[in-house]
């Protein structure tokens, strides 16, 4: 029984051996067949190729093809405010320049006392290395308020010595922004002459030198056409210097030397907004001048014509204030 069963044994043995065998053959006649075609199929691309004629392309031009397109619309231009120059009422002119330059509190027309040495719309001038382009030189004098204006007696009328003086209105900010529009002159009154209403403040100015491109030859002054809104920022300019002077001579102990740029905007309602120091080179005692100067400035309302030409924050400002050695 043993030996059957070894015998048994070594026999199913040689079977799988010889299985083993035509498997191998097998596997290794698939893969004979398929190196056989991979080898004819690229011999068969290969020579096609080889043998047959490249397709011809056509030579035909390039076509361009032209669409007329809607044009864009332009884009809207923030509005900015025009530049603004102000100028010596004693140089005003009736008449304005034909060159309008400058936007101002008055007429002016352009002349220089020098020939003409450069490119500027300026006057050319000697004077000193200052920041401001001052085209005169003159002292500071601090601003009042000045007088209501007072009928005047006619030569042959002389005045009642017990007449009791009477009150005279004050000035609102009404009367102020009424100075701002052109008014039709009145006719002439056979017994009074109303005197205009002035203020003494003037700002300190000192001539700088320049080199410009006017050649008329005259006192200095520019191009420049009076408006309504330089008017206004001349109104403003005289509001918040008037009180700056005042300030720095009550407080000349305590600044020093150096310059504040300030920007801020007005608003329609004559209201200071946005106001922010960018720039100081000099104390804070200065700086605080400056900051008050223009904060507590009351101006009446922008006028409607001249604020539907500003934009929607107000009337944009900058403003610079220099304390100098001397």
């Amino acid at each position: 029984m043993s030996t059957t069963a070894e015998f048994m044994i070594g026999r199913s043995a040689d079977d799988a051996a010889e299985r083993k065998q035509e498997l191998r053959k097998i596997a290794w006649a698939l893969l004979a067949a398929l190196l056989l075609h991979v080898v004819i199929g690229s011999s068969f691309a290969i020579f096609s190729g080889m043998f047959s004629r490249a397709t011809p392309m056509d030579d035909k031009p390039v076509e361009l093809t032209i669409v007329d397109l809607p044009p864009l619309a332009p884009p809207v231009p923030a509005k900015k405010n025009p530049m603004f120059r102000e100028t010596d009422p004693t140089k005003a002119t009736v008449d304005q320049p034909e060159e309008k330059t400058f936007e101002s509190n008055v007429n002016t027309k352009a002349a220089s006392e020098l020939p003409a040495t450069g490119s500027a719309p300026l006057p050319s001038q000697l004077g000193g290395d200052r920041p401001a382009e001052d085209l005169e030189t003159h002292d500071a004098s601090l601003g009042q308020p000045g007088a209501e204006a007072q009928p005047t007696a006619r030569p042959e009328e002389k005045p009642s010595p017990s007449a009791a003086p009477t009150a005279q209105p004050t000035a609102t900010p009404m009367d102020a922004l009424a100075m701002l529009r052109a008014t039709p002159t009145p006719a002439a009154q056979p017994t009074t002459t109303p005197q205009p209403v002035r203020s003494t403040y003037q700002p300190l100015r000192q001539q700088k030198r320049m080199s410009g491109a006017i050649s008329n030859r005259g006192p200095s002054s520019i191009n420049a056409v009076g408006t309504p809104l330089g008017r206004y920022q001349k109104m403003l300019y005289d509001a918040v210097g008037s009180r700056w002077y005042n300030y720095v001579h009550q407080q000349s102990d305590l600044v020093s030397i150096g310059t504040a740029h300030l920007v801020f905007s007005v608003d329609r309602s004559g209201r200071v907004r946005n106001l922010k120091i960018v720039q100081n080179t000099s104390n804070e005692s200065f700086a605080n001048v400056c900051l008050r100067s223009v904060l507590e400035v009351q101006l009446p309302p922008i006028p409607e014509d001249v604020a539907s030409t500003l934009p929607s924050e107000g009337l944009e400002e900058e403003m610079s204030f220099t304390m100098y050695a001397n």
